[in-house]
């Protein structure tokens, strides 16, 4: 196997873990959150707090994994341009640490549900006022952070798509995947309620970043003569 394609597997494998672990994080964070109603989700933290422990650690891994997998990106595209290459580099260690500063939020409700101090201070109704506005200081943060990996998918998508060694398609679908993530950013702060109109790009981005991810893993690159 040659240097390049072992780059071009671990750069798959990073990313492919990334989005595994991402999506994980979610899908048991979304079972034990119920944004506006602070009564329910206290039931359901109450008897499940150990899950969204287990959120909040997979949410960090996978950040990590995101960081290692841009990385891994770059080492394989600096060759097309080198200056782009960095750029989608710095977009994504922005974007990541705005996701892990937002993870303190995810954090908080497991330090006042274990804190006595927390208990005797505020009447229940509070506390559980107190845990859902810090979940979704969370999703806001998390949010936030799009607008860095968002931009990030264009220079890469571009480098992809220049590359030579990669399918042009898959450069396609990652700078569409930018729009789709730019839309979902604007709608969420200014258009709150319409989450609908984000659907298409949702969809869109799931299909580049699997599609990505799995190409470098199970076909590598191409060997240009």
């Amino acid at each position: 196997m040659t240097s390049i394609n072992k780059d071009a597997r671990r750069a798959g494998l990073l990313y492919l873990a990334f989005v595994i672990t991402c999506i994980f994080a979610g899908v048991v964070r979304s079972n034990l959150i119920v944004l506006g109603d602070a009564s329910k989700t206290a039931d359901l933290l109450e008897n499940s707090m150990w899950l969204l422990r287990i959120s909040f650690i997979v949410d960090l891994v996978s950040a990590v994994l995101f960081l290692l997998a841009a990385w891994a990106l770059y080492v394989l595209l600096k060759p097309v341009h080198k200056d782009l290459a960095l750029l989608f580099l710095l977009l994504n260690v922005a974007g990541v640490a705005v996701q892990c500063l937002s993870l303190l939020c995810l954090f908080a409700p497991m330090l006042i549900n274990g804190s006595a101090d927390f208990q005797k201070a505020f009447q229940p109704n509070q506390l559980d006022a107190l845990n859902l506005l810090f979940l979704n200081l969370h999703k806001s943060g998390f949010v936030i952070a799009q607008i860095f990996y968002g931009t990030w998918l264009l220079p890469l998508g571009y480098l992809v798509y220049k590359s030579g060694f990669l399918p042009k398609w898959l450069g396609i679908l990652l700078i569409a995947d930018f729009f789709g993530v730019m839309i979902w950013f604007f709608q969420f702060f200014l258009l709150p309620g319409y989450d609908i109109i984000t659907y298409p790009g949702l969809a869109i981005s799931f299909i580049a970043e699997f599609s990505l991810s799995l190409w470098l893993l199970i076909k590598g690159v191409k060997t240009i003569p």
